[in-house]
């Protein structure tokens, strides 16, 4: 009875341990995308888009061709959504525009494309500036941040 005691008490520090831990951007890769790139063979035959394991959101569901942000995130906890908040400065303005996602998150490491889509992302030879990436809980609080390099000014000598 105490050794089920023991291991009941070892189990629920280990749950609460891996539920806590740190959600982590490992990478994130920015370009165009066309739409033709997104469609694979089973496409042709069943009509849906194929997305393998990668979760795929865009400002224009509808939409595939736009600026995207592959993002490989490390989700050591349980599965949970969060919201991707991608701030983006742009070459005609100083003031950043703001997406928000809702991102399902499973286990271990997912592969994400954030895709500005349809009138949000017009040019295929435009970049931004900066961008800044955030995902967070649902009451606001930051889980994980990635920046580009030009987002904030460097520190002063």
């Amino acid at each position: 009875m105490f050794a089920r005691a023991i291991i009941t008490s070892f189990c629920l520090i280990f749950v609460t341990l891996a539920s806590s831990a740190e959600l982590a951007i490992l990478h994130v890769y920015t370009g165009w995308r066309d739409a033709a790139s997104f469609k694979r063979i089973s496409e042709y035959f069943d009509g849906r888009e194929n997305t393998s394991d990668t979760t795929i959101l865009r400002t224009h569901p509808a939409q595939r061709t736009g600026f995207y942000f592959l993002v490989r995130v490390a989700n050591p906890g349980g599965p949970r959504t969060v919201q991707a908040r991608l701030e983006i400065i742009g070459d005609t303005s100083a003031k950043p525009v703001v997406h928000t996602f809702a991102v399902p998150l499973k286990s271990g490491e997912i592969v994400l494309q954030l895709g500005l889509t349809g009138t949000d992302w017009t040019d295929a030879k435009a970049n931004p500036v900066a961008w800044k990436l955030e995902l967070t809980e649902s009451d606001g609080q930051v889980l994980a941040t990635e920046k580009s390099y030009l987002w904030e000014k460097p520190a002063a000598p």
